[in-house]
């Protein structure tokens, strides 16, 4: 099946958070968006805005590089947040309990290239890079699962 795919710029950080608050709500439990991109390219801010934006109760959200895995209660069900950065082997990504949660959560994941074999086919792929300016930010999305397609066309920044 051919991949689907949309780019968008965004000139501002706060631009970047409200596309990630408008796409929060149209996830649901079995939605996994893999979030790429090299370093200070924003991936984190991009989680934190979404997982503000569908929490039952407003709470902090940090970056789980040190704790590798975050959860959440969210209006849609159970939420997870990874950064896999620190991640060795798919081994250790198995014990986190991650490949049971892409089936009964809503995931995302950063530094998805750690998955290896674990990768869900499923996935809504999401790069972010640097764009013309200093705060500007550089969108590509790509996905196969049908499903996405409706959620997309809905959410197109």
């Amino acid at each position: 099946m051919t991949a689907n795919r949309l780019s968008h710029q965004f000139d501002t950080s706060d631009a970047t958070a409200v596309a990630a608050a408008a796409l929060g709500p149209m996830l649901e439990p079995g939605d996994t968006v893999l979030l790429s991109g090299p370093v200070g390219a924003g991936k984190t801010h991009f989680a934190r805005s979404l997982i503000r934006s569908v929490l039952i109760t407003p709470e902090d959200v940090p970056s789980p590089t040190f704790t590798l895995v975050q959860t959440y209660d969210t209006t849609a069900g159970p939420l997870w947040h990874a950064d896999l950065y620190r991640i060795g082997t798919v081994d250790e990504i198995e014990e986190l309990g991650l490949a049971e949660a892409f089936d009964t959560a809503i995931c995302l994941v950063e530094w998805p290239d750690r998955l290896g074999d674990l990768r869900p086919e499923n996935a809504l792929n999401i790069w972010l890079k640097d764009g013309t300016s200093e705060d500007s930010r550089t969108l590509c999305a790509n996905w196969q699962d049908p499903r996405w397609a409706g959620k997309m066309k809905a959410w197109a920044p």
